[in-house]
């Protein structure tokens, strides 16, 4: 290395002729390295983190369709039904929420919609296609009376992926609607 004086009286290192300054490639693949571990610690955590929302997203909007049934039930003095989808503007029997529901009025009690114009909302396939949202085949679909009661068992709506609950949506006798998480790891269920 060549020492120059400058025009202030100091010296300064000048680099050696055909050294070019920056980065070395090892330096850079070193640099790639710890980036890619880095990169490989945090993707399990955000990869937690998207389906913690997804699981929300779906509860939350469980529980709007539910909370809306119950405040038209009551403001058109009417029987609402909220139920699982079958695709064909009917409810499914088997009480599998994933592919969509419906909120319909149920003017004879017959627990179906008999018209098209029944029909006050259709939600086809909001989730994600890993999540699995399912009912008991006790009670497959929610209906509110007009007072805004669900008469019959408590309804319970989980949602669960790869057979291991993630969160549920509750609604009591009275029509109250509430989501829970599950605080330890348990399995869906059927």
């Amino acid at each position: 290395m060549s020492r120059k004086l400058t025009g202030t009286g100091t010296l300064r290192h000048a680099a050696p002729a055909g050294r070019a300054r920056g980065f070395s490639l090892i330096e850079a693949m070193i640099a790639m390295a710890v980036m890619v571990l880095l990169a490989g610690m945090a993707l399990p955590a955000y990869q937690h983190l998207v389906q913690r929302q997804r699981v929300d997203a779906a509860m939350h909007l469980l529980t709007a369709y539910m909370a809306s049934a119950r405040l038209t039930a009551v403001n058109l003095r009417t029987i609402t039904v909220v139920c699982p989808s079958n695709g064909q503007g009917g409810c499914r029997l088997d009480g599998d929420w994933s592919d969509g529901w419906l909120m319909f009025l149920d003017k004879d009690g017959n627990r179906q919609p008999d018209d098209p114009r029944d029909i006050l909302r259709d939600e086809r396939a909001p989730v994600h296609p890993s999540l699995r949202i399912v009912s008991g085949s006790g009670r497959p679909q929610l209906r509110y009376l007009p007072d805004g009661r669900s008469s019959g068992s408590n309804l319970t709506v989980r949602l669960c992926q790869d057979d291991a609950l993630l969160g549920s949506v509750i609604v009591n006798n009275a029509g109250r609607v509430r989501s829970a998480r599950p605080e330890r790891s348990q399995p869906c269920g059927s």
